[in-house]
């Protein structure tokens, strides 16, 4: 990751306008700071947007970068990849969350970028133009899918500071709307000759060719879509299987992801960037926290590999005989369990750890896998469950199956591979060798049909560990797959089942009260009720 992430802050500064009590000749004017009029080079912004992706674009009570979708971060605690043993190092397991981040963050920012394209490229729409399209789009959807209506189609207007709320509908048949116009653009802009180059090589983090930029923006609608799923028969308008079918079956017009090489993935680096074990100060802390059941009970089940990527075997296990290449040696904490007991039974070697040799162990994070924001496994799996519900044509067996293979792939593993597995301070305890026919036999796809689609869900989710964010969570509120642990106070609700949305964010209730209150009576009864299903999932 570039140095020149973190030198945008002082020339970008006075772009982001901010309310103070100040008056006009308080404070010294900052040299160092560009003034609103000031041409500012569109690959600074560009560079904040994307880092945003990964480190958090969101604000939380006024505060930007208050949302970290990281790995090891809660995405992956409440999305049952692991859980916490002791409090003070590693959390609670609790699902008592309230209000809402947003990702307008993305949007100011976009906003001010299209300025700068406009003013240093001119009106006629570009590479730019496209991704400020994708950008706005991505925000959307990141907050409605959290709390339900929102300030979409008036957001990002300085001049009204209490826009108007869209209906979820609304707010996904925009979203949509803009991918599609996004996709359109970034064609016109993309030739033979072009195609292969970087987009921005000084403002895109991820160092996406134009090509690339424009599969993610497919690929993501793929995302979009296949999230509408329950709404897909009830609401025309949006044309959502006709939109996929359209994507899937027309890879000129609608490029999408065609391997890893194509993924959107945040790399590390001890300087700047380093693995958010280590930015977190959680180096030492590996034994504060299991992995869940949720999880190893899936991998070891089916003698998944990936079991050992992520998980060292149970100390106790080891103990009563059983080998470091035993599947029923990794054994996962149940997220319903009091923390104090999960603490005991850890303490009693009853359960796995995470992989030490692998997250722990470089603050460049060497052996671990870089960070999927949007990736081909997820296509792959997105495009198989589309064809199971009959939205495409094709075979959904091969996708499946891809997806599995992408997986496994992006972890690093082979056939026949020699695996080295570690107990939870990172100390060799042997080799394995990694037997992916064997794996694939077992999850051998049943068929178009519901346990097909169960299969799909299935591996969806082992796919998504330590990465894409909160996919795993919404993927599993959508389709109950696979089937999360909850109710018990454990999981820190009065029904001690887990919440179906997040509260709406604070500012909204203190500075747009009168479209706030307005959404919550026409969604959820005038309370702003965590266990209430948007529209999106009900």
């Amino acid at each position: 990751m570039k140095k020149k992430l973190f030198q945008y802050i002082a020339v970008i500064a006075t772009l982001v306008v901010v309310a103070t009590g100040c008056q006009k000749g308080d404070l010294l004017s900052n040299p160092n700071a560009s003034s609103e009029s000031a041409t500012v080079p569109v690959s600074l912004l560009l560079n904040h947007i994307t880092y945003s992706f990964y480190a958090g674009g969101g604000v939380v009570d006024g505060r930007p970068g208050a949302v970290n979708e990281t790995p090891w971060d809660l995405p992956v605690l409440w999305s049952q990849y692991y859980v916490s043993n002791y409090q003070y190092y590693r959390g609670v397991n609790l699902y008592n969350w309230s209000s809402s981040a947003t990702a307008y963050d993305m949007l100011r920012y976009t906003s001010k970028m299209d300025a700068q394209n406009l003013k240093q490229y001119g009106t006629t729409p570009n590479k730019y133009s496209a991704l400020s399209k994708f950008f706005r789009a991505y925000c959307f959807v990141w907050l409605t899918q959290r709390v339900g209506d929102i300030p979409a189609s008036q957001a990002g207007d300085g001049s009204n500071l209490t826009p108007g709320y869209d209906t979820q509908h609304d707010v996904y048949k925009l979203a949509l709307n803009l991918l599609d116009s996004a996709n359109t653009i970034m064609a016109a802009n993309i030739s033979a000759a072009n195609s292969g180059a970087v987009l921005d090589a000084q403002g895109d983090i991820y160092g996406l060719t134009n090509l690339q930029w424009q599969k993610v923006i497919n690929t993501y609608k793929l995302r979009v879509l296949i999230s509408l799923s329950k709404r897909a028969d009830d609401n025309t308008d949006l044309n959502i299987k006709q939109q996929f079918a359209n994507i899937v079956g027309n890879p000129t017009t609608y490029p999408i992801m065609t391997g890893n090489g194509d993924n959107m993935a945040f790399h590390y680096n001890a300087a700047y960037n380093p693995y958010p074990i280590f930015a977190r100060g959680n180096a030492p802390y590996n034994g504060y926290a299991n992995m869940c059941s949720t999880l190893l009970n899936i991998t070891t089940a089916t003698q998944d590999p990936r079991t050992f990527i992520a998980a060292t075997p149970a100390p106790r296990s080891l103990t009563q005989g059983k080998t470091i290449s035993d599947f029923t040696a990794y054994v996962g904490a149940d997220i319903t369990t009091p923390i104090t007991t999960i603490n005991d039974s850890s303490n009693a070697g009853k359960y796995s750890f995470g992989n030490y040799k692998r997250y722990y162990t470089s603050q460049a994070g060497t052996n671990a896998e870089p960070y999927i924001i949007l990736g081909y496994p997820e296509l792959c799996f997105n495009i198989a469950e589309g064809i199971n519900r009959g939205w495409a044509t094709g075979t959904s067996a091969t996708w499946y199956t891809n997806g599995i293979n992408a997986s496994l792939a992006w972890f690093g593993l082979s056939q026949g591979q020699s695996f080295t597995v570690g107990d939870v301070g990172g100390t060799s305890l042997g080799n394995v060798t990694i037997d992916i026919n064997i794996f694939l036999s077992n999850v051998a796809y049943a068929g178009d049909n519901a346990t097909g689609l169960n299969q799909i869900l299935t591996q969806k989710y082992v796919a998504f560990f330590n990465n894409s964010g909160w996919e795993a969570f919404y993927n599993w509120r959508r389709t109950g797959v696979p089937a999360f642990a909850q109710g018990t106070s454990a999981i820190g609700t009065p029904s001690g089942q887990i919440p179906r949305r997040w509260q709406y964010p604070n500012d909204e209730n203190l500075y747009n009260n009168a479209n706030y209150t307005k959404a919550l009576q026409s969604q959820y009864g005038g309370t702003d009720d965590l266990t209430k299903d948007t529209w999106l999932t009900k």
